[in-house]
């Protein structure tokens, strides 16, 4: 009979939950991890790895079509779509069966059902109309999220999708509709355009990727539509009539309305947490603002000995965040000293559309909406020999400084690679560095992050190469 008492049992196995079992584990506990669908989450399986791939393979595809820049011939190139999308669910199954090698290697029990709260220190995991109750001293939600919708937007699966749709669609749309311009919006946007898809974004604010600094939204939208993308701002979806296998889409903009006839239609406007079915009622946690669980700043709940971490609890919604949180919610159950509560402002965040955006930290409007006097420093691509060399000159650079201490509030990219960049200035954040440092540290050559440290330069009027 399989053992049903733990020290902590993990409600949800994406990368909030199983990085929580695995670090609880490794302190030392008894764990065990419920998931009803798929380990690695909605991250591994639907959303963070399989957009990457199939982004990857619109990246190939927008370099062969430019091949003859490079000095190279191709003829003819063209995209399978099918195969593109199989090549991305493989990637996405590879890497799910390597967090159930993770878990079982780290003895984390697996309970294969959907996960209830049964009150104090029990959960029911319920699985072909039977439950096993489980006990544990500390249970930690970690059930994520799904596609948000509205009445009359709602998705049926082959002319309205959500990004499950869009990860594996049937053809390739010769028009596509985007709704919202976030991350998950604008990548997918990104991503059918290049494959050859006639794109409109439609974002019911005043500038795309609406999150980001405005001098960031600006770029990238100059840079889309320069590529032919047809962006619509301080617009809404009103209505989407389907038939014959299309969609008609009224916009409204501007005090009008304009009909757009498309194949098919993405919505991209935010996330709805999974409380349903999980036996908050059971317990004195009550959702919040749009449903999502308020936490403490060590990931706890009002119920006594459950936690909440990942898309369940409050923005920012990115995998890293519930991986960090999953890690510091275990060390704080095993009583490790020294500990630090998770500060938002120094988790970094990407977008791999194309050009790619990355930033972290404060905007340069919400640094000043906090009061800080601020220098800031810009550089362009265009300065940089790295980017020339690889043929990626758009692009820039933004830093964003106290005045007063030199302290590195925020940082702000659109350009080829600052996905990967973006973390040196993540750690500068974290390490509270000054401007001095930055300045005095030795940037290698020829390299795309000299164009942070010139960025930085530029805040103090001292960059070289701009």
């Amino acid at each position: 009979m399989a053992e049903t008492s733990f020290d902590v049992v993990v409600v949800g196995a994406g990368p909030g939950g199983y990085v929580a079992a695995i670090r609880a584990a490794q302190l030392g506990m008894k764990v065990a991890v419920v998931e009803r669908a798929h380990l690695g989450g909605i991250c591994l399986n639907w959303g963070c790895i399989p957009t990457k791939a199939l982004l990857r393979s619109a990246e190939v595809f927008r370099t062969m079509k430019h091949a003859k820049d490079y000095g190279l011939s191709v003829q003819g190139a063209t995209a399978d779509l099918q195969a593109v999308v199989q090549r991305s669910r493989g990637v996405a199954k590879q890497l799910a069966g390597g967090v159930g090698h993770l878990l079982k290697k780290n003895k984390v029990t697996v309970f294969d059902g959907q996960g209830r709260l049964l009150g104090k220190g029990k959960v029911g995991v319920e699985k072909d109309a039977k439950t096993t109750e489980l006990t544990a001293k500390h249970i930690i939600l970690a059930t994520g999220a799904r596609a948000k919708t509205f009445p009359g937007l709602e998705p049926d699966g082959k002319v309205i999708w959500t990004y499950k749709g869009a990860l594996v669609p049937d053809v390739m749309p010769k028009r596509l509709l985007v709704v919202g311009s976030g991350a998950i919006g604008i990548e997918f946007a990104s991503f059918f355009h290049t494959m050859g898809a006639e794109v409109t974004v439609v974002e019911v604010l005043d500038r795309i990727v609406p999150v980001e600094d405005p001098d960031i939204s600006a770029h990238l939208a100059k840079s889309l539509k320069k590529d032919g993308m047809t962006i619509l701002t301080k617009a809404k979806v009103a209505n989407i009539a389907v038939s014959g296998g299309m969609a008609k889409v009224s916009v409204e903009q501007g005090g009008k309305t304009q009909d757009i006839e498309v194949d098919r239609v993405i919505l991209a406007v935010g996330i709805t947490p999974n409380v349903e079915d999980i036996g908050l009622e059971n317990t004195s946690i009550k959702p919040g603002k749009g449903g999502f669980l308020e936490t403490d700043e060590w990931c706890r709940t009002t119920e006594p000995g459950v936690y909440a971490i990942g898309d369940l609890t409050q923005a920012p919604w990115l995998a890293h965040k519930a991986s960090h949180e999953g890690v510091l919610c275990a060390e704080k159950i095993a009583g490790l000293p020294d500990l630090h509560p998770l500060d938002v402002t120094k988790i970094p965040a990407c977008t791999y559309c194309h050009p790619q955006i990355a930033s972290v930290g404060l905007t340069e409007p919400k640094a000043k909406e906090l009061g800080y006097d601020v220098k800031v420093g810009r550089f362009p691509f265009m300065g940089n020999g790295k980017a020339i060399a690889l043929g990626e000159p758009e692009g820039m650079i933004k830093t964003v400084f106290d005045a007063k201490t030199g302290e590195l509030l925020g940082a702000h990219m659109i350009g080829a690679e600052v996905t990967e960049l973006i973390q040196g200035y993540a750690i500068a954040r974290t390490l509270e560095t000054t401007e001095v440092d930055l300045m005095h540290t030795v940037f290698p050559h020829p390299t795309l992050s000299e164009m942070m440290h010139e960025s930085v330069l530029d805040a103090y009027g001292r960059a070289i190469h701009f």
